[in-house]
């Protein structure tokens, strides 16, 4: 989004516009909208930075619900944005903690600033890019509590020397634009830099959010770090430092889904169990037990045991109820040979087949295309190995 589209949509008359659209969705005739909107009297500027605003409330529902109906986006800001609910435990941390006033460094459009500042704590949500600020400052317009400051993180003093006072950062982790950015790989090039953000972990109560794939050798050995899910989703890392972090926890993952929030925790990394002989049920943990390394805890948990050596599938003889893993009930085990698989899919009348793998070197949709599936009935093939051995898994899901 550039200046001016943005000053169209601020102008009296475009949020007027924006919010008497109907719903941005598929049944919506974008070009007859478009029209009408011309005829109506507005600019080709309004209308287009209009709509714009009104697709990206849309798919902002998804991470905001309800409160995107107000909002103002940039297609970047959305992507990096907290999700609401997720953005709601942060701000608790704080609440706990006791801290009355957040720092939010690199505060976005300002989803974190925003539960933050719902929960009644004082928030100087701080933003250099110019335009993102402005609608950082539109949608926590509605908080007193909240001051928004056009800024670089870096360049803002903080005061270390409260015990009620706290910081909260999400690097910048794309490259600069508010559209048709790029993942930035390498940390050293996030904004604020690791380093900033850790050596401010050091001084006060600190949060730092990161994407779930982070180097895990860069985690201070001082900090709690916990990996979220959403829905099976891996959707963030967030680091925490001081009062907001938890006594002996080093390691956890939280897991949100249709079954309420779960949550595993651990003082460190824990020891993988034993292999074990193929039961009739499998597992496959939920992504953040794996980036926590807290397999192992849920293999006890489970009363499971390995499928194979540093491979994140358990097995049991039993079914047992969890909200960190998918269970999976083997209908038959094959060698790994494309063409008995074939034959069996076949006999099976198999047209619809999922494929999971898991150490092997296999590209999935190949090898769905050399099956040449027909039928009307549909499985899940597990492909990994089973006691060092390639194996393909025949399963349905419980």
């Amino acid at each position: 989004m550039e200046t001016s589209e943005l000053l169209e949509v601020l102008s009296s008359e475009g949020l007027r516009l924006l919010d008497s659209l109907e719903p941005y969705n598929s049944s919506l005739n974008v070009v007859k909208t478009v029209n009408d909107l011309r005829k109506a009297g507005h600019s080709p500027a309004r209308v287009a930075a209009v709509l714009s605003q009104a697709r990206l409330r849309s798919k902002a529902t998804a991470k905001f619900g309800a409160f995107a109906e107000r909002m103002l986006f940039t297609e970047a800001g959305l992507e990096q944005a907290t999700r609401l609910s997720v953005a709601a435990r942060h701000a608790d941390r704080f609440r706990q903690a006791g801290i009355e006033h957040v720092t939010d460094l690199g505060c976005g459009i300002g989803a974190d600033a925003l539960a933050l500042a719902a929960l009644e704590l004082a928030v100087t949500a701080v933003e250099r890019d110019e335009v993102t600020s402005a609608i950082a400052a539109y949608n926590l317009a509605p908080w007193e509590n909240a001051t928004v400051v056009t800024a670089d993180a870096t360049e803002v003093t903080i005061d270390s020397g409260t015990k009620t006072g706290g910081a909260y950062l999400d690097p910048a982790r794309r490259t600069t634009g508010h559209s048709n950015t790029s993942r930035l790989r390498n940390p050293n090039d996030f904004s604020p830099s690791l380093d900033f953000a850790f050596a401010l972990g050091e001084k006060i109560p600190t949060g730092i959010k990161l994407g779930p794939g982070v180097d895990r050798t860069l985690i201070p050995a001082d900090a709690e770090a916990q990996w979220i899910s959403i829905d099976r989703e891996v959707v963030e890392l967030g680091l925490w430092f001081g009062s907001v972090a938890r006594p002996g926890v080093r390691r956890a993952a939280l897991v949100i889904g249709d079954h309420g929030t779960a949550e595993l925790t651990a003082p460190a990394d824990s020891a993988d169990v034993a292999t074990g002989t193929l039961g009739e049920f499998v597992y496959e943990p939920d992504g953040a037990v794996i980036r926590a390394r807290l397999i192992g805890d849920l293999a006890r948990e489970l009363d499971a045991a390995m499928l194979s050596d540093g491979i994140a599938y358990l097995t049991a003889p039993t079914l047992a109820a969890t909200p960190f893993a998918r269970a999976f009930r083997v209908v038959e085990t094959l060698p790994f040979d494309e063409r008995r698989l074939k034959k069996v899919l076949a006999e099976r009348g198999i047209g619809s087949l999922e494929i999971k793998k898991r150490g092997v070197d296999l590209d999935p949709a190949q090898l769905r295309k050399r099956l040449a599936l027909k039928g009307s009935n549909s499985a899940t093939l597990i492909v990994t190995r089973v006691a060092g051995r390639h194996t393909a898994l025949l399963v349905e899901r419980v």
